[in-house]
């Protein structure tokens, strides 16, 4: 959603670097870069304003001009001004009552996403804070609305009122009240009816509603699309009803992320959680700090590491922690891998949370690497027999002949699978000697040493001081905060851009997303974890 507002605001900053000390003149010039860049992200003309004029009184002070490093302190000054248009450092959550139930509304216009953010919510709140839900659809005039989430309970296995044709709303919630209560369930969503404009009879049947249900908190769910139009809806909806928070949902189109910096500021309502994906476990608590920090192009580690977590099978872990420990690693163990990366949103996924990457986004497009890359290589992995995938020097000509014939490629994509497996497997091989002494050597190899690593471009770092979360790792600072071009390359997506490293990659690593620094070890299932988190 912030690519575009991202992309300008790291061309800005990047004139800025290198240049010892900047003058009022050189900050006014970054700063009208930066009020035309949020104006052209469809930010609200007064929010802008306010922003600037924040930014500038910063920026033009002594400490700043006379700074070591001033274009890093005006980065910095920028980045607190997006996390304070925002919403401030702390994540605002729900308001979870103490005595049972507690009563979600949703409201919102009609094609918002409210019925499928209610079933997003329900299961983000039944598996991360162990609460009983029952949700409950109000929608008694758009077709098979109740049949909708109904469907989505149970896909999510979420309990749904049960549905009785000819009540009206006001006795459905009544209704739904008591069977939550009656059941002691901890959490009951009421799914309310949209509109496909405002009009007084959705404003007055929900304010019905809230008189009933006397929600803990009221939700109102805005589709980041359609940029001021949610702005001026959410402001039209607070006039009318005690709104807690808003939802954003959509957020991973292409919107220019007008609406999610305006919307704190116009309505004083805070934004809890963004919608970033079809899939029902696409919903993320909203923090200002790490989309500031996606903007600029730091990347979101904290991010990237809870989805890596949500995914981890301890079991899973164990067996294959026991595999690389006696220097095994077959095909089905790299097809683990490849599927692992796909649930955590695949490359693109993965990439857009990585520091850095903004500045190599070209290189990247170059190299002709997308998500279909690893989904054909699942194919073939696939298409062998099981001896095949547990010996890979099993393949001969005729076989790989009827291995490409399945997956539907060609035979030189087989070879080039089996030649990174083979770079692979002979890293774990050589790691696993002595005992299992040289795990130290493995683990450094993917991602936990600090320092520069080969085969980055130089001088893909994230900006200096933005994200906390960076401290104290390879990200914070050096080469080691960029992408490992020469992965991709191994691939055989295209060629490199002329100048582009041209150093062996390590071994080890994400199939074709070489190291990822400051992880730790890589992914769950591979040696090492990520820093802090303990085995069970």
């Amino acid at each position: 959603m912030f690519e575009s507002l991202g992309d300008r605001l790291t061309t800005v900053f990047d004139r800025m670097t290198g240049r010892g000390v900047l003058s009022a003149t050189d900050i006014d010039e970054a700063l009208r870069e930066v009020r035309l860049a949020l104006l052209d992200a469809d930010v609200a003309l007064p929010v802008v304003k306010e922003f600037v004029a924040k930014a500038r009184e910063l920026a033009t002070g002594e400490d700043v001009l006379r700074a070591v490093k001033p274009s890093e302190q005006v980065i910095k000054i920028v980045h607190d001004g997006l996390v304070d248009m925002l919403g401030g450092r702390a994540p605002v959550g729900l308001n979870l009552a103490t005595t049972p139930p507690t009563v979600i509304m949703m409201a919102g216009l009609q094609g918002s996403g409210k019925t499928t953010t209610s079933g997003k919510l329900a299961a983000r709140i039944q598996k991360f804070d162990r609460k009983r839900v029952l949700m409950a659809s109000l929608d008694t005039r758009r077709p098979a609305a109740m049949e909708q989430l109904a469907t989505l309970g149970k896909q999510v296995e979420v309990d749904t009122l049960p549905i009785v044709a000819g009540q009206s709303a006001p006795d459905i919630a009544r209704r739904a009240l008591s069977a939550a209560r009656l059941g002691g369930f901890d959490v009951l969503i009421l799914d309310t009816a949209g509109r496909t404009t405002l009009d007084e009879s959705m404003m007055t049947e929900a304010a019905e509603i809230a008189k009933i249900a006397s929600p803990h908190e009221i939700l109102l769910v805005a589709d980041a699309l359609t940029g001021q139009d949610a702005v001026r809806t959410a402001k039209a909806f607070h006039e009318r009803l005690p709104l807690t928070g808003l939802v954003l949902t959509r957020t991973d189109g292409d919107s220019r992320g007008g609406a999610a910096l305006s919307m704190r500021h116009v309505t004083g309502l805070p934004i809890k959680f963004l919608g970033a994906g079809e899939k029902l476990d696409a919903i993320e608590v909203f923090d200002a700090e790490r989309v500031a920090g996606r903007i600029l192009g730091s990347g979101d580690v904290v991010a990237l590491v809870e989805k890596a977590a949500a995914e981890f099978d301890q079991a899973k872990a164990e067996k294959m922690a026991k595999k690389l420990a006696k220097g095994v690693f077959d095909l089905d163990d790299l097809a683990e891998q490849l599927r692992q990366m796909q649930k955590m949103g695949g490359m693109q996924g993965i990439m857009g949370l990585l520091p850095g990457v903004q500045k190599v986004k070209k290189q990247i497009a170059e190299s002709g690497i997308t998500d279909q890359t690893f989904k054909r290589q699942e194919a073939i992995i696939t298409s062998m027999t099981k001896a095949e995938r547990r010996k890979p020097d099993l393949l001969n000509a005729s076989r790989k002949r009827r291995v490409a014939k399945g997956a539907g490629v060609e035979v030189s994509e087989i070879n080039r699978l089996l030649k990174q497996h083979r770079q692979m497997a002979d890293a774990f091989k050589m790691m696993s000697k002595d005992g299992g002494k040289n795990m130290a050597r493995m683990a450094s190899a993917l991602g936990m040493g600090g320092g520069a690593m080969p085969g980055m471009p130089r001088g893909v770092t994230p900006p200096g001081g933005m994200m906390n979360a960076l401290k104290g790792s390879p990200l914070a600072g050096g080469p080691g905060g960029g992408v490992n071009m020469d992965m991709l390359k191994a691939l055989g997506g295209g060629k490199l851009p002329e100048g582009a490293d041209e150093t062996p990659p390590p071994p080890g690593g994400f199939p074709g997303l070489g190291n990822m620094p400051g992880l730790g070890g890589g992914f769950p299932k591979m040696p090492g974890g990520f820093p802090g988190m303990k085995k069970k």
